[in-house]
């Protein structure tokens, strides 16, 4: 995957987003299940304080009942009703068989009936019986209670349950009203922690990007928690050490042996061309000579260009930095080709902003641009264009360098910046497929990037991309 890749990751998609939607939903869950026992613990006990109410009222007629007889009780119920509120509650007194005796005014209450159920348990022997009904056109439900008072007088004592309602419709819109403000203080807590708590992976992820664009000497910050972001911390900062002592010491390698062949290859050559210049070899010997001569230049040209590219890559050999006009570089690689170019028929078309500088090296620049328009005149065919631009954008250097030549095929795009790569295209022509190389080192050692697109038969543009100096305009 590459580092644009993992910059533009969704925040939808990111652990931090699924770590915070873990920590609001448990934090919520929670909240709800507290809420649920909390709300059945009130109206439980709402319920049995109602029913301890009614329960006092029918020991109360009871006691009643016994000292005053059945006339008196027939009038405190009607008193107690009105003292109540009729719509609030009403009184019954039944005989054995739930025929009426007594009842106080029942015009708010509907057709509420008799329970025969209740009856029975109360005739078999049973306490009080309690029922709770829903009343056709009454907002509240009904607390029932069945009592006996008397022998064979049985009282009937229904309350409205508004009392008990209320609170807990209030209760509701309470808890609804604070799991709303929950919900977003939940949110934004379990976003702060998850990014806290992620911070460690960010920055070993930051590290690693700056490793990918070049800077092979970062390393991840550790800081002194002792979680396991520190260990992964120590872990990739070791693999990072491992891995440039690995590459460090494979370069060397490398440099060594192409040091080491300078020397015989140059020997060499000398003695062809000693050959060549004293004439007494035949005409055979002669063109041997001349051929070696040529594959020894050959030869030491890809091993300079093969150091040249591990010296810019290490920066061991860093020339001095100054301000450069791009567009004189690019002015100059133009002058360069443009014969080339009109040889083959080629159209060089060439448009600046003469405002863009650079701070770097100035021969390092010109050949990063002269092998990247080297490769567009090189593989566009006769009446083709190659086009340059050059612009500032956003404090940064654009040029980018279009042909409408045969093009890369998507199988040869990613690797065309490795060393000694070559397209099956481009084996025909002569080189050694170091070039692009060497302009990527060019450019990341200046801070810049080059980006290539492409399409087979359509041509290919590359984009190079570099800071622009502190006083540019």
């Amino acid at each position: 995957m590459s580092s644009k890749k993992i910059i533009n990751i969704k925040i939808g998609h990111t652990l931090a987003f699924r770590l915070s939607l873990w920590y609001a939903g448990i934090f919520i869950l929670s909240s709800m299940v507290a809420f649920v026992i909390f709300y059945s613990i009130t109206a439980s006990t709402i319920q049995r304080s109602m029913d301890r109410q009614l329960l006092n009222e029918v020991k109360e007629f009871t006691s009643s009942l016994a000292l005053n007889g059945v006339e008196e009780i027939k009038s405190e119920i009607v008193l107690e009703a009105e003292s109540e509120g009729i719509d609030k509650m009403f009184f019954r007194l039944l005989n054995a068989k739930g025929e009426q005796i007594a009842s106080t005014n029942m015009s708010s209450w509907g057709n509420v009936g008799i329970g025969k159920i209740s009856l029975a348990r109360i005739n078999d022997g049973e306490g009080p019986v309690f029922e709770t009904l829903t009343i056709p056109g009454r907002q509240f439900k009904a607390r029932i209670i069945y009592g006996l008072i008397g022998p064979e007088m049985i009282l009937q004592i229904g309350k409205s349950l508004e009392e008990n309602t209320l609170p807990a419709e209030l209760l509701r819109e309470i808890f609804g009203t604070t799991i709303a403000f929950l919900v977003i203080v939940s949110a934004l807590v379990g976003w702060f922690m998850a990014r806290r708590a992620l911070s460690g992976v960010g920055e070993v992820t930051r590290t690693a990007l700056d490793i990918t664009k070049g800077a092979f000497d970062q390393r991840a910050q550790v800081r002194a928690k002792g979680d396991e972001i520190e260990q992964l911390s120590i872990a990739f900062n070791r693999m990072l050490d491992r891995i440039q002592e690995l590459v460090t010491g494979m370069k060397e390698v490398t440099d060594n042996i192409a040091h080491d062949l300078k020397t015989p290859i140059t020997r060499i050559r000398g003695l062809a061309e000693s050959n060549l210049n004293t004439g007494k070899s035949n005409d055979g010997c002669q063109d041997l000579a001349a051929d070696t001569i040529e594959e020894c230049d050959y030869i030491m040209q890809l091993i300079n260009t093969m150091l040249e590219i591990s010296e810019t890559e290490s920066g061991v050999a860093e020339p001095a930095k100054k301000e450069v006009a791009m567009a004189k570089v690019i002015w100059g690689a133009c002058d360069l080709f443009r014969p080339i170019a009109e040889n083959k028929g080629i159209r060089l078309i060439f448009e600046a902003h003469n405002s863009a500088f650079v701070s770097g090296d100035i021969r390092g620049l010109q050949k990063m641009i002269a092998h990247i328009l080297e490769n567009a005149i090189k593989y566009t065919d006769t009446g083709g264009t190659v086009s340059i631009s050059l612009h500032n954008d956003n404090g940064q250097i654009v040029i980018a360098i279009h042909d409408t030549g045969i093009g890369i095929s998507e199988e040869d795009l990613p690797h065309i910046f490795k060393r000694l790569y070559r397209c099956d295209s481009s084996r025909s022509q002569s080189g050694f497929g170091l070039g692009l190389t060497l302009a990527m080192a060019v450019a990341r050692a200046h801070g810049g990037e080059i980006t290539a697109a492409s399409r087979p038969g359509e041509g290919s543009i590359f984009t190079v991309i570099l800071p622009r100096a502190s006083y540019s305009l």
